[in-house]
């Protein structure tokens, strides 16, 4: 297992590293390397019955294709377990890498959250929408795909980034922020299945927007100025799903990408990639 970490930590740093020659066996092949943030498509051996990641049932296609992802905050070590149809067990320990946070000191107590009863009346049928929305099963294949950007822009917030006040963490931001102009188009990143399209705005969130990509993977839109599709509705790569704005709660007009696999909260650019050149 040694042999795996090592090689996952040089692949981060953009090296490579020769390894002596396994023995012949079945395997779990994962493309990429572990780190907090970001997911990874996999491929258990063939006869596979079942697959955990760490405590977590995986979902595996019949060409034995998987997705797991890590959390912003994941843990340094993770597994993988696979039974396969004669009861073997195969399994794999993963060296997840730590990352560097935009993380700034507030030297200001943090505000308490003005919970009034008026606001957690409005919040919470918004909040069991959202929770049903991500818990919908559908059939999308777009977790298999590599995702484009819903917007090209200027990104002005960053996934992961926290304000410290006085010691004490505030929220850290769950999604990438992409500047734009109200009205300008936001595409679907991969091909999904809509699974939430707010009739009206949310009160943080605004107009809100989510779509399924399948294999527990989905990406919420907030703020946008106009949504164009409709739940259950089959989205494909690139077919416009709405506008930016600045409804909900928002200092300005931007669009607000989060991206989800089960619980794990999980960064857009690393499934992305950089911003290309505007």
């Amino acid at each position: 297992m040694k042999r795996w970490i090592v090689a996952a930590a040089l692949a981060v740093a953009g090296m490579t590293v020769a390894t002596s020659a396994a023995p012949a066996g079945p395997e779990l092949v994962l493309n990429g390397a572990p780190m907090q943030g970001g997911a990874l498509l996999g491929t258990a051996p063939r006869g596979t019955v079942e697959l955990r990641f760490d405590d977590q049932l995986v979902p595996v296609d019949a060409d034995g294709r998987f997705l797991i992802a890590f959390d912003r905050d994941a843990a340094p070590q993770a597994g993988l377990r696979a039974r396969l149809a004669d009861g073997t067990m195969v399994e794999r320990t993963l060296a997840v890498a730590s990352r560097d946070w935009r993380i700034e000191q507030v030297d200001a107590p943090l505000r308490p959250t003005r919970n009034t009863q008026a606001f957690l009346a409005l919040r919470k049928p918004e909040l069991e929408q959202i929770a049903a929305a991500r818990k919908e099963m559908t059939d999308a294949q777009g977790w298999r795909q590599r995702f484009i950007w819903p917007r090209l822009g200027r990104i002005s917030g960053l996934f992961g980034a926290q304000r410290i006040y006085q010691g004490q963490p505030g929220a850290y931001h769950g999604g990438v922020d992409i500047a734009g102009a109200p009205g300008e188009p936001v595409v679907a990143p991969a091909d999904g299945v809509v699974t939430l399209a707010a009739d009206h705005p949310f009160t943080l969130e605004g107009n809100l927007l989510m779509i399924d990509h399948g294999h527990g993977l989905n990406s919420a839109f907030l703020h946008l100025s106009r949504i164009d599709v409709i739940p259950g509705q089959h989205v494909v790569q690139g077919q416009r799903i709405g506008a930016i704005g600045a409804t909900g709660r928002a200092t300005g007009p931007h669009l607000h990408w989060a991206m989800k696999w089960n619980d794990a909260r999980i960064d857009p650019l690393l499934l992305a990639g950089p911003m290309p050149p505007q």
